[in-house]
């Protein structure tokens, strides 16, 4: 329902929240997802590289963010490594390299720095058709 499929929900869900109009001023770890309405001064990253970071419209993050989903819409100054998938968003604006798995790019969206395609992590083990 909603077009949220099974396997996905908990990769959208969102279990912290960084308000607009306050100001985080140091490195954030988190696990599941956060949310940034205000603005971090500092790393952020996630447990085991896994997670969901939402960047608003009105945030703002100046230090290197390394998350496995990251969706940016606001301003960050600094790299960004996204273990998965990265969407930026037409009000995104990112000062710094980007590594990424997939991207996912709005128009309007500016990367200043350069954008790095990472290959997964992922593998898979191919076997050998039998002659049998």
């Amino acid at each position: 329902m909603f077009g949220i499929k099974k396997g996905r929900a908990t990769k959208n869900s969102i279990d912290s929240l960084i308000g607009a109009g306050t100001r985080v001023e140091g490195n954030v770890i988190f696990s599941g997802g956060l949310r940034i309405d205000g603005a971090v001064h500092g790393n952020i990253s996630s447990e085991n590289g896994e997670g969901t970071l939402v960047v608003s419209e009105k945030a703002s993050v100046e230090g290197a963010i390394s998350v496995g989903h990251v969706v940016i819409n606001g301003t960050v100054i600094g790299p960004v490594f996204a273990g998965e998938s990265l969407e930026l968003l037409s009000a995104a604006r990112v000062t710094g390299d980007v590594e990424y798995i997939q991207i996912e790019m709005q128009q309007g969206s500016v990367i200043q720095g350069r954008l790095v395609h990472q290959i997964s992590a992922k593998t898979v083990e191919l076997k050998l058709a039998s002659s049998n």
